[in-house]
């Protein structure tokens, strides 16, 4: 008895287990996180055994603004996994102020404290899986893919290099989190289930790991991995979990149908009233099934892909360029990251209202493969009666650490009409500083009758420092390259441009963090000019200087300095009414000014995301090119946005751009145009809001005459009626205002209400005033059941 009691007061004598230590700073980052099997409640609170027993995580270090400095505020992550997930619990302790936080809806916490779990579970150090939460633990999600992509931030004026490429939080995935705020900080509970991820097929597995945490009050980001300024990769930076063993999906199969109603209201034809059209309701169906741990099969059949939210109303000054809508539709966000390619050859959004679609996406022995294909609506047809057919195929490769090689085929066929298009596309890392990458790509269509090819190509040298970064692109686009399964901003061009920035930092309590001063240069030719060895037509010389400040402040300032050469391709359908004796008229050749030289600046702010406000706003201004009339113009442009939260519930976004061109002789207005967006949304609760939308955009233009040269009256080619007529002043305007109210408990289980209304004002010169011109109500209702 004597004994037993003694073994007894030796097993009560035992301590708690002591969790292995991850300092990022020390450099342990190989995590061996313990395979435990056990089940918590995911409550935010981590008190249950399983957590004294995870690896712990600390150590981070500062690497925005500037790299290389302990964090100021302590963040501990603790790691371990059952046979079906992965689970996270941190603390993040706030020692100057309590943190920021929202009830926000998913994907809209940017504004608010917010750590980020980055997960490659492929371990190739290029793309990693991005679980978001902020002190209350709603969740953003999506996926961040390194392609050696990213732009300076100084396209209007200031900035430096982008760290690392910003995720794309367009897909969602299914997992649980839920915080708490606390006398020290914030704590929050996570759990990651494998039926969600995708990962490799081996028994012991070696994922990428990096924690990331966003602090509002000084606008610094930590990361746990010390991350150096000095690298052309960020991923490549991380760490890893190591000797991942008996990983479980179990059988993965998610059902999701659909059911949706639309009523559309239209005034009816010859009469003053409003009529209804009533229809059945539509009903559809997304099946996902896990085909192995790495491979996933989507497929779907009359599919809703009506957007709860319609595009932001943009500008298009230079008429050269198309606009760009980015993807919002469920079925094409998920694995989107696996289709991307240089120079946007694959663009969903051709796909315009498909009967069907099935995709493979995933992971296997080093390649990334992603397929799919779709039937589009016989509306879409260029005849009406055939069936639009899309097949697009994209698989890339690692080579070695950090570096890919890609190869892509896009095929629509319509009818006997075809639009394919062939790339092979590679991102080479080497010295840890230096990347090249390249793309050459070939399309052949065919319209009717006639068959064109032409190539695509482009050369990108960069090096990325600590204080110093340069790139070097070269780049042509043929003017017969065509794709419909893509979107080209512009055909026909070559360029070459260089892009240059110098940072200097700041100590971290310094007022000013850091200065960036740039410049870039670049030729811009007409493809058949650059093939032929003419001059280019557009030379671009811009001077950038950007500064970061204590608190989250952000400056920059910029000169354009430019030269811009007539497109005689762009006013083939311009002509010059010619004044004659008598009062007769003659019609002429359009024949613009050859060259037109520019000097604009720019100005603009960001503040810090305080609690109840953040303002982001610029201005350009200074004398740039009236393509309207291709003469000189003074040009205004002005960019506001304003968020508001007044409190913790109702977050307001509003939006103002405005352009206005004049002609510099008698300072008359040319054009104006403007768009103001009002958003409004309370949240009920994490899974329910109601949203109001505003949208008003309207333009004016006046009767254009040939400012450059004659002030003779601009002619514009008419093809109905096969002759030119005069390019008299137009105004124009529309208002759209949607309402809608939202339950989604998680993504693809959601129940939507929505109205929403169109005014018109189609020729606010002969009859101003807006009139309704469309309405519709929508009902939304669909359910995940996951096997």
């Amino acid at each position: 008895m004597l004994a037993l009691a003694l073994l007894l007061l030796a097993a009560d004598s035992v301590p708690d287990p002591v969790p292995e230590v991850h300092s990022g700073l020390a450099g342990r980052l190989a995590v061996r996180a313990p395979r435990l099997e056990a089940a918590v409640q995911v409550d935010g609170v981590l008190d249950e055994p399983a957590w004294q027993q995870a690896a712990l995580l600390t150590g981070f270090s500062q690497y925005l603004p500037a790299d290389g400095i302990p964090a100021a505020d302590t963040t501990e992550v603790l790691v371990w996994y059952s046979p079906t997930a992965i689970h996270f619990g941190i603390r993040a302790h706030e020692r100057h102020t309590s943190p920021q936080v929202t009830l926000a809806d998913r994907d809209r916490i940017g504004a608010d404290d917010w750590v980020q779990i980055l997960l490659g579970t492929f371990h190739d150090s290029r793309q990693a899986l991005v679980f978001m939460v902020n002190p209350l633990g709603v969740q953003a999600d999506g996926v961040i893919l390194e392609t050696g992509q990213r732009n300076s931030t100084g396209s209007m004026g200031g900035g430096s290099m982008t760290v690392r490429d910003a995720p794309d939080l367009s897909p969602d995935f299914i997992w649980q989190s839920k915080g708490r705020v606390t006398d020290t900080g914030f704590e929050v509970e996570i759990r990651i289930p494998f039926k969600s991820l995708k990962f490799q097929e081996r028994d012991v597995q070696t994922w990428d790991l990096n924690i990331v945490r966003r602090v509002q009050h000084s606008s610094f980001e930590d990361s746990w991995a010390p991350v150096k300024r000095a690298s052309a990769t960020f991923l490549g930076q991380s760490g890893t979990l190591e000797e991942l063993t008996g990983l479980s999906r179990g059988l993965v199969l998610d059902v999701n149908p659909t059911v949706v109603e639309r009523v559309v209201g239209n005034p009816e034809p010859g009469t003053d009233q409003w009529g209804y059209g009533w229809t059945r309701p539509e009903v559809g169906a997304n099946v996902r099934w896990g085909v192995t741990n790495n491979l996933t099969l989507n497929a779907t059949v009359n599919p809703d892909f009506s957007q709860v939210e319609s595009d932001v109303g943009q500008f298009n000054f230079d008429p050269r360029q198309a606009l760009f809508f980015p993807e919002r539709r469920p079925f094409f966000l998920e694995g989107i990251e696996q289709f991307n390619v240089p120079n946007q050859l694959i663009y969903t959004r051709r796909i315009v209202q498909p009967i069907g679609s099935a995709k493979l996406t995933g992971k296997t022995a080093g390649t990334d493969v992603a397929l799919l294909t779709a039937f589009d609506d016989r509306a879409y047809s260029a005849s009406g009666e055939d069936v639009p057919f899309f097949a697009i195929a994209r698989l890339q490769r690692d080579v070695g650490r950090n570096s890919r090689l890609g190869v892509a085929y896009t095929n629509r066929m319509d009818g006997g009409d075809y639009s394919r298009v062939a790339d092979v596309d590679g991102r080479l890392v080497f010295a840890k500083l230096y990347q090249v990458a390249f793309q050459g790509a070939y399309s052949w269509n065919r319209t009717g009758d006639v068959a064109t090819d032409a190539p695509l190509w482009e050369l990108r040298l960069s090096r990325t420092a600590r204080e110093s970064n340069i790139r070097y692109t070269f780049r042509g686009i043929s003017d017969r390259f065509n794709t419909q399964s893509g979107f080209i901003r512009r055909r026909g061009i070559a360029q070459m441009s260089l892009d240059t920035r110098y940072t200097l930092f700041g100590r971290q309590d310094d007022f000013l963090q850091s200065v960036t001063g740039g410049l870039m240069g670049s030729l811009d030719y007409r493809y058949q000019d650059f093939v032929q060895g003419r001059p280019s037509q557009d030379r671009k010389f811009h001077i950038n200087l950007g500064a970061q400040l204590k608190g989250g402040w952000s400056l920059r300032g910029a000169a354009f300095i430019e030269s811009f050469g007539y497109d005689s391709a762009l006013y083939a359908g311009y002509a010059l009414e010619q004044p004659l004796a008598g009062g007769a008229t003659d019609t002429i050749p359009f024949t613009g000014t050859p060259r037109l030289e520019n000097l604009d600046w720019v100005l603009g702010v960001t503040t810090p995301q305080w609690k109840f406000m953040t303002l982001d706003a610029s201005v350009i201004w200074g004398r740039d090119e009236n393509f309207f009339e291709w003469a000189s113009g003074d040009i205004l442009f002005v960019t506001a946005g304003v968020n508001l939260r007044p409190t913790d519930k109702i977050r307001t976004e509003l939006t103002w751009n405005y352009q206005s061109v004049r002609r510099p002789d008698d300072g008359s207005l040319v054009n104006w145009a403007q768009v103001a967006r009002a958003k409004v949304e309370y949240q009920i609760n994490r899974w329910i809001f109601v949203r109001l939308i505003g949208q008003y955009q309207g333009q004016r233009t006046d009767s254009l005459r040939d400012n450059s040269r004659t002030e003779y009256p601009i002619l514009v080619y008419d093809s109905s009626r096969d002759t030119y007529v005069r390019a008299i002043a137009a105004r124009n305007a529309n208002v759209r205002g949607d309402f809608l109210f939202s339950y989604q408990p998680t993504p693809g289980t959601v129940f939507f209400f929505g109205y929403g209304s169109t005014l018109l004002e189609p020729d606010g010169i002969t009859e101003p005033g807006l009139r309704r011109a469309q309405d519709s109500f929508f009902l939304k209702v669909s359910y995940l059941w996951r096997m």
